[in-house]
């Protein structure tokens, strides 16, 4: 696995992903968070305060975890050929420690919300149609029987 990111690279990164989906008129961005307990020191079990043992011990950390976020394009290692070139997946992360958070989200939103500005409503059109189509046919053989 590769070393993370600074959460300046991840962003100038993330924008990346946003703008290379945009121009092309269509593509995937993947966001995941989650906490991060590498190198952590977590008992196999947490005695409670009834006396019992916990077998969730990691749900009572000892000091607040930090938080692993990740994105991806979504591309495939078998989905690599497009038909203007070679793409290739990309995958980023970094590691935010809990004090700087909120400071994190803040920015990582309005990236988003700038990445986001490009996306065009899905046109369904046609398959509303056709359920309609399929619920009249349905309709006519019952008024048949």
């Amino acid at each position: 696995m590769s070393k993370h990111m600074t959460t300046d690279e991840f962003f100038k990164e993330l924008a990346g992903l946003f703008d290379a989906g945009n121009s092309a008129g269509h593509g995937s961005v993947f966001l995941v968070q989650k906490r991060f307990t590498r190198g952590e020191s977590i008992p196999a079990s947490h005695s409670s305060s009834d006396g019992t043992n916990d077998t969730f011990a990691d749900l009572h950390p000892t000091a607040p975890l930090p938080v692993l976020i990740r994105a991806s394009n979504g591309e495939s290692k078998g989905n690599t050929k497009t038909m203007g070139g070679v793409k290739s997946k990309v995958k980023i992360s970094t590691v935010v420690q809990r004090n700087e958070l909120e400071n994190f989200y803040l920015r990582y939103s309005e990236i988003c919300k700038a990445g986001m500005q490009g996306l065009k409503k899905r046109d369904r059109s046609g398959r509303k149609k056709a359920t309609k189509a399929k619920k009249r046919k349905e309709q006519d053989g019952e008024r048949k029987v």
